[in-house]
């Protein structure tokens, strides 16, 4: 496979030299973001909690939050275009804003992609594991089970990755052709055997009781309308992470946005085809609600159980390769930050495995960080909708301080021939993609999102000490290349 190697033009002007393969085209930069997203993972392990606090009616929310996240992916894409470095919002922040918010950006980015690869990893040991291979889930085995994915995922980071990038190719495929085949399936299958009931898409199924159902709720409590947004929240985020791979990617500037974009697009609109299908399916709403796994017994239901075990093959094999991304983008920003001597450990975690051309320490420390955070969760109860909803608050905040930026420093960034740009539509890209998220952190003021702010609050915490140990050394916060002029980028440093 063709590559670029060091010296790349585009990066010196940054002040870096090519650590990475170029590897990355089109598909491969597609597949990061919508494999990040995954509506399988999304829809697979969130779908009860929205039977159980807005019923079968709360699907509808769905495409108002891809409206939202669309808007945000464009103002993403915009930025990446501008400026294709490894860490985005870090790299951005830094170098359009404040080094020193750029670095606080950069660490509560690392504390949310750490939290999701738990949440994802430990979805794949709770609520697919027990009923594919046949055994019940306990909190022993859970936790067992969720260590050895993150420790399989660890090792194919670290030796290759040509292979995590086919790993993740194929999950695509999969979840492209198994997501839509299921949805035609179910459609055609259902009709034929009188077991679709379209009259449950409008049920308000155990939330109908709740007065009032639409509406924003109460000051500390969501309204069961409003609570259905996490479906979409929680599933549609992580299309920037191939940003975080462009100095991977061939033609970052043109591949990266576009990637961006359509994962969304073309998420959100398999995801709610998919949703449709489902819930037209439910043909016994309490008792789904009930249900650990109200999407597989749907399929199970339809389909039979030999298509249902198909599917939750399937389903295994999705949510692992979403794992593995989201644990490339943590490894690739500790990386990042290490890079520029700004993270814990960083004359270790910045060097690059000549034989692998993976940051080897980095994928090990970030391995180690997330066996610790799932120790920390494993023995309470609730265990995943604490870590989900962790895992949407930090990206609503993240995306909130990145939009923001966008608006104060867009006129700060540099041309770039042929690249992305938002042209006569910015204003209207950045209004709503900032109402949305607004309305998005609002969701978040419920009592029943006390653990996911401690979570924040605890790594912040310990971010900020760390910030302070490099403020009272001392240790400079200049970005590299930024006081370079554009004649003068053949001479620029390498670090």
């Amino acid at each position: 496979m063709e590559t670029t190697l060091a010296p790349d033009k585009e990066l010196n002007k940054f002040g870096y030299k090519q650590d990475f393969d170029r590897t990355l085209h089109r598909f491969a930069s597609f597949a990061i973001g919508f494999s990040f997203i995954s509506i399988t993972t999304g829809i697979f392990t969130t779908y009860g909690a929205v039977l159980n606090s807005s019923g079968p009616l709360g699907i509808w929310t769905w495409p108002i939050v891809i409206v939202g996240q669309l808007m945000v992916a464009l103002v993403f894409g915009a930025l990446a275009s501008r400026m294709p470095l490894a860490g985005y919002t870090y790299q951005w922040m830094s170098r359009l804003a404040n080094p020193l918010i750029g670095w606080l950006v950069g660490w509560f980015m690392f504390a949310f992609l750490i939290v999701d690869v738990v949440a994802v990893d430990y979805a794949v040991a709770s609520a697919v594991a027990p009923a594919l291979f046949g055994y019940t889930g306990t909190t022993a085995n859970t936790w067992l089970v969720t260590g050895l994915v993150i420790a399989v995922q660890c090792l194919l980071i670290m030796f290759s990755t040509l292979w995590s990038e086919r790993v993740n190719n194929v999950a695509v495929g999969t979840e492209l052709i198994g997501i839509g085949g299921l949805t035609i399936l179910i459609l055609i299958v259902g009709a034929i055997s009188s077991k679709l009931y379209w009259g449950h898409l409008f049920s308000r199924g155990a939330a109908a009781a709740t007065h009032p159902y639409f509406g924003l709720g109460t000051l500390g409590h969501d309204s069961p309308w409003v609570l259905a947004f996490l479906l979409g929240a929680f599933t549609i985020v992580g299309f920037e992470a191939c940003g975080n791979l462009a100095e991977e990617t061939n033609e970052p500037e043109k591949v990266v946005p576009r990637a961006m974009w359509m994962s969304v697009l073309l998420s959100g609109i398999l995801g709610f085809l998919f949703l449709i299908a489902i819930t037209v399916a439910t043909w016994n709403i309490p008792a789904l609600t009930a249900s650990g796994t109200p999407v597989a017994d749907i399929v199970d239901h339809v389909l039979g159980s030999v298509v249902g075990k198909i599917f939750l093959v399937m389903v295994f094999f999705s949510i692992f390769a979403c794992g593995l991304v989201i644990y490339i983008t943590a490894s690739r920003v500790a990386w990042a930050m290490s890079r520029d001597e700004r993270f814990p450990g960083w004359k270790a975690m910045r060097r690059v495995s000549t034989a692998y051309r993976t940051p080897l320490i980095a994928t090990v420390v970030v391995g180690v960080i997330l066996e610790v955070v799932l120790a920390g969760f494993a023995q309470s109860t609730s265990v995943l909708f604490k870590l989900f909803s962790a895992a949407t608050l930090m990206p609503a905040i993240i995306y909130f301080v990145t939009v923001l930026l966008y608006v104060g420093a867009r006129k700060k960034l540099p041309h770039v021939p042929g690249g992305f740009n938002l042209g006569a539509w910015e204003w209207p890209v950045i209004i709503v993609s900032l109402v949305w998220l607004v309305f998005e952190l609002s969701i978040f003021r419920d009592s029943s999102f006390k653990d996911p702010w401690i979570y924040v609050a605890i790594m912040v915490g310990i971010g900020l000490i760390y910030f302070v140990y490099m403020l009272a050394t001392k240790r400079s916060f200049t970005m590299p290349g930024e006081a370079i002029e554009p004649e003068k980028v053949s001479a620029a440093p390498e670090r």
